[in-house]
């Protein structure tokens, strides 16, 4: 399976982090009803315009597989914190729903 993460502004706004442009380290953990997505920010990364549109974040997973349709995951941050740890070049969102769903049921 290929995996790619998108960090958004908003739905149709800038991609601050697209992890298949360019490589990134990150991990999400389901953390009961919700979910923290932790992302290793690289100098390419503007972490202060990500901060200043923290809550108008969407985060986005794209797992594609050889013998069935992408699926896309889309996560709200809604008014789950966003935190960025300057020591740890690390960026944490926590996100407080998400929608599974297949892109090729959407076609127009």
């Amino acid at each position: 399976m290929k995996e790619i993460l998108l960090v958004k502004h908003a739905v149709g706004g800038r991609t601050f982090i697209h992890s298949e442009q360019t490589p990134a380290i990150y991990s999400v953990t389901a953390d009961g009803e919700a979910w923290t997505i932790t992302v290793q920010i690289t100098p390419m990364v503007d972490i202060k315009e990500i901060l200043q549109w923290k809550e108008e974040l969407n985060v986005f997973l794209f797992q594609e597989f050889e013998d069935q349709p992408t699926l896309k995951i889309w996560f709200y941050v809604k008014d789950g914190p966003v935190t960025y740890d300057e020591q740890l070049q690390q960026l944490t969102i926590h996100a407080e729903a998400r929608i599974d769903y297949l892109p090729s049921e959407f076609g127009i």
